[in-house]
């Protein structure tokens, strides 16, 4: 095939190839795009903070945070519960005022007009003629007479500009939420967690800069991103999800202490977590743009 042949645009087809590199040179179409290492939470990081855990504990769902940082944020979370919840009381009261005088209008209403229909009964020999009069004289349409014209809208006045009404203040929820699972999550469900160090004598690394931090608390294996691991709840030692199906799953019993566990005990812990994904799942960046038509 001559070089005329590959790069010809007399065809009839817009091919696959020809609509990738025009996507490219306008800037339309999808781009994907596999996240690399660097935009992956470490494992021992905390969820919130994104760096390396000095105080850990672990939620029941398995996932980390720094101890000041979920306590901030919990702290946090319940003021401005409390700062809404007063919003809302306060709203609350104000219908209630407003309901109480559309009530009490209502009522006057309707006593005005039974008076008036009292009044009308007990009329005078002259009720009659008011009756034709009234009935000749139609009341006018005009928007100049009877002191109206004092009342007419002037939106270039801001005064007399139409008042937006306040938005409706929805009942906040009385638990605080889990950054990560929508869940409610409360202080005496966090489970501080024991990270055992590599203990090498050769390495003068500090340990933030290593690239080996910690280790199984029962094999000893090295824990990192692409390594399982749980948390045993009743002492806090991370161990490997294979430590767990080969020794702890067979008598059920703690290989440091020796007391028994039981299946909620092992917290599995959520690895991974970027800007495009929670879980190591799915590390794929996609960017939607226009898309170009054929």
């Amino acid at each position: 095939m001559t070089r005329h042949a590959r790069n010809c645009t007399a065809g009839a087809v817009y091919t696959y190839h020809e609509k990738k590199k025009d996507a490219e040179a306008s800037g339309y179409g999808t781009q994907n795009q596999r996240v690399g290492k660097d935009s992956i939470k470490g494992f021992d990081c905390c969820c919130l903070t994104l760096q390396p855990c000095l105080n850990p504990v672990i939620t029941p769902d398995g996932y980390l945070f720094d101890k000041e940082a979920i306590i901030q944020y919990i702290i946090t979370k319940k003021t401005e519960i409390c700062r809404k919840m007063k919003e809302y009381e306060k709203q609350k009261r104000r219908e209630e005022a407003e309901l109480a005088e559309v009530a009490e209008a209502e009522k006057q209403s309707k006593i005005n007009a039974f008076l008036r229909t009292e009044k009308n009964i007990a009329g005078n020999s002259n009720s009659l003629l008011n009756k034709i009069n009234n009935k000749d004289s139609t009341p006018s349409v005009s928007n100049m007479t009877e002191g109206r014209d004092k009342h007419l809208p002037s939106f270039w006045i801001p005064s007399k500009t139409p008042s937006v009404k306040a938005k409706k203040i929805e009942k906040p929820g009385k638990h605080v939420l889990c950054p990560m699972t929508g869940k409610p999550l409360k202080m005496k469900d966090l489970i501080d967690v024991k990270f055992k160090q590599v203990q090498d004598p050769d390495d003068k690394k500090s340990l933030i800069v290593k690239d080996n931090r910690y280790m199984c608390a029962v094999t000893h294996d090295i824990l990192g991103n692409s390594v399982p691991c749980a948390v045993l709840r009743t002492t806090g030692d991370v161990v490997t999800m294979e430590c767990v199906e080969k020794i702890i799953k067979k008598d059920w019993i703690h290989p440091i202490t020796g007391e028994k566990l039981t299946e909620k005990d092992i917290i599995a812990m959520q690895r991974g977590g970027t800007g495009y994904a929670q879980t190591n799942s799915n590390l794929e960046g996609k960017y939607e743009r226009p898309v170009l038509q054929a």
